[in-house]
């Protein structure tokens, strides 16, 4: 699934090339909405509240477009009679201004509910990692309310802090040096973490490419996720891989058993 930075990106991508343009057609390929037409309307942006995006289009009636990329959906921008970089079928929405063609591929959420009702959509979220309501004390506060649970487990929670996918995840416990089976309560240091959590997203949402080593060669980016078997950069263990999270949720994660202990340094 797309980490909070990737969907931050995707809605300044979509806020660059929409904002205050009126839209010459709208295509919403989702049996919900099939006969939904919002062409004339104006789009006054789009936001990103964790992993959901926020398009804000202003017709007779002020209406939110929410998406969510879930696992393999991604938005490309493109200019009218550009060739579209996925498969035409796997398109779910397609906004069209005079000079811009929008398509969402592939997303796993596709919804247009009254703009006051944006609150039902994400106000169960956390504080956001990338958004003006980052509050490092309240996310602490949040992990804090499930001592038992597993740090990495609740670094997932978007209703703990919006934004960590898997990948910052496992990450993120290496930097901090704990297992990521660690309860809550034996991170010894969770504001640390938090603010490692903070800095890692909002370095890695001014560039293209995800590092959470500071390189950006290929193969090179992270210290432990998506390499099982490979030695720690490090210490040379031998990365393990484990399953970690409740029955029927579990996430495939990634952890060095040397460098990574119960509790943190």
């Amino acid at each position: 699934m797309p980490e909070g930075d990737t969907v931050w990106r995707a809605a300044r991508l979509l806020d660059r090339a929409l904002r205050d343009k009126d839209l010459t057609a709208t295509d919403f390929r989702v049996p919900a909405l099939a006969t939904w037409d919002l062409s004339g309307a104006r789009v006054s942006g789009t936001v990103s509240r964790g992993k959901h995006l926020l398009t804000r289009i202003d017709a007779d009636d002020p209406w939110t477009l929410h998406t969510h990329l879930k696992m393999e959906g991604g938005w490309r921008v493109l200019a009218p009679g550009r060739r579209w970089p996925r498969p035409a079928h796997t398109a779910r929405v397609v906004l069209t201004t005079a000079d811009t063609v929008a398509v969402g591929f592939s997303l796993g959420i596709v919804e247009i509910v009254p703009r006051d009702r944006e609150p039902d959509l994400v106000g169960h979220l956390g504080p956001d990692l990338l958004g003006p309501d980052w509050d490092p004390v309240e996310a602490v506060r949040r992990l804090s309310e499930q001592p038992d649970r597993a740090i990495k487990d609740a670094l997932l929670d978007q209703t703990r802090l919006a934004g960590i996918g898997n990948m910052y995840a496992a990450e993120l416990c290496f930097i901090s040096g704990v297992a990521p089976e660690t309860p809550v309560a034996e991170v010894r240091d969770l504001r640390r973490l938090v603010d490692r959590a903070r800095q890692m997203l909002e370095l890695n949402s001014h560039r293209g490419q995800q590092s959470t080593t500071g390189d950006l060669a290929r193969g090179r980016q992270f210290w432990v996720y998506d390499r099982a078997g490979r030695p720690c950069r490090r210490c040379g263990t031998p990365i393990r891989q484990t399953l970690l999270g409740d029955e029927g949720r579990e996430r495939t994660t990634f952890a060095c058993p040397t460098c990574q202990r119960r509790g943190s340094p």
